[in-house]
């Protein structure tokens, strides 16, 4: 059981990434997790609203589980199957969230600065990420798991002008913006 409760090489996890995306290719199917927004909403009744959620949304049900089965997957890996739930990161990068206000880096799994000090600026940062998030997903035709793993593993054009796009505003976040809010 040792080897369940420690994290896997990337050569194991990588392998089970192209197995999947091969399996999803030779069913005719694409992946991604901003999807099952959409398919929610159809199943719920939005497509007498609004033509964007008229489709057969019986067809992405495989989607649906596979996203109920991630989240699941995720409660247990945290909560059963970790022994330390707290990543190491490098002490630079501890110093360096500490002056910004973060005491507890390295120490909790997340900022408990921002998730558990409902502040108002917390709250706007949350809603106007989420916004963003939501935005630039709709925007972009899928989100980062969508087009970084299925559209690249199809080799679309626009997965990968998307995936740069992700990586570019990442960086720009990290190293221009982050520093500003904190």
């Amino acid at each position: 059981m040792e080897w369940l409760f420690n994290p896997w090489p990337w050569y194991v996890g990588g392998a089970l990434v192209a197995f999947i995306m091969l399996a999803l290719v030779w069913l005719g199917k694409s992946f991604g997790f901003s999807s099952n927004f959409r398919t929610m909403c159809a199943a719920l009744g939005a497509g007498r609203m609004c033509d964007f959620f008229r489709f057969d949304w019986k067809t992405q049900k495989w989607n649906l589980l596979f996203l109920l089965g991630a989240v699941g997957g995720g409660y247990l890996a945290a909560h059963v199957l970790s022994v330390e739930a707290v990543p190491e990161i490098s002490e630079n990068t501890v110093q360096k969230l500490q002056t910004m206000g973060f005491q507890s880096a390295g120490q909790a799994y997340y900022p408990t600065e921002l998730f558990t000090d409902l502040t108002v600026k917390n709250i706007l940062l949350f809603a106007v990420g989420g916004l963003l998030i939501g935005f630039g997903t709709r925007y972009a035709g899928g989100c980062t798991s969508g087009h970084a793993i299925s559209g690249l593993s199809n080799l679309q054009l626009p997965s990968l002008i998307a995936v740069v796009g992700f990586f570019i505003g990442g960086l720009v976040m990290v190293h221009l913006i982050f520093p500003l809010l904190f």
